[in-house]
């Protein structure tokens, strides 16, 4: 896996989205360097499922999206079980709020929301260099602050938007690639594209940006 090689290598990596940990908080928490840090974890997902309540919102019919259905997503936690999966199996050594910098090496999570562009935009705040992008429907987002680096998760995807995607993580479910030879090449990705190479979002000059914030504007 990508996030493991990374930091056996002594470098930090992000997990972001903390509506997809909802529902598989508990196997984040499991993971936690200290009580601490499983404490946060926990306080993050209960804040985020109370935030929503008190703006009259349900999360269970926002999340998974019409697109996540559709493509064959069929629980929200099975969502967050898929979400979760891309973090590998390091401890988790703290819990940032939005856009906060990291104190820690290592895995460390960040309280963003699921919106695609809000997340990259606090990633990248908090130092984030490169961003380790997956869809499986076809998000083309970029940014015009940091590399992002498109994964597709099936074939499909990846040869209807070749122009779009960096890497096609669907062979695996094609049995071509293993889950190791497919995490290796990301990894190894991650490192030629933080040593100068174009992703193909900065190539096509994707640009899309966006900052979280919760209430009016006046």
């Amino acid at each position: 896996m990508t996030s493991d090689l990374l930091v056996e290598q002594g470098g930090t990596v992000i997990l972001s989205e903390t509506t997809e940990s909802i529902g598989a908080e508990h196997i984040l928490a499991r993971r936690a360097i200290n009580r601490k840090v499983r404490s946060k974890i926990l306080e993050i997902v209960k804040r985020t499922e109370m935030r929503a309540l008190h703006l009259g919102l349900d999360i269970g019919r926002a999340n998974p999206a019409p697109g996540n259905y559709a493509g064959g997503i069929t629980t929200l936690e099975e969502k967050s079980l898929g979400c979760i999966t891309k973090a590998g199996t390091s401890k988790i050594m703290e819990v940032l709020e939005y856009a906060e910098s990291p104190t820690q090496k290592g895995l460390v999570l960040m309280d963003t929301p699921g919106h695609d562009a809000e997340s990259v935009t606090g990633l990248i705040a908090g130092g984030t260099q490169v961003i380790a992008f997956t869809t499986g429907r076809g998000n083309p987002m970029g940014s015009p602050i940091a590399p992002v680096i498109k994964i597709a998760t099936n074939s499909h995807v990846f040869t209807r938007m070749r122009e779009n995607i960096d890497i096609n993580a669907g062979e695996i479910i094609t049995g071509r690639k293993t889950v190791q030879e497919i995490g290796d090449k990301i990894f190894r990705e991650v490192i030629r594209v933080a040593s100068g190479k174009l992703t193909q979002s900065e190539i096509l000059g994707h640009r899309e940006f966006a900052i979280n914030r919760i209430g009016p504007s006046f």
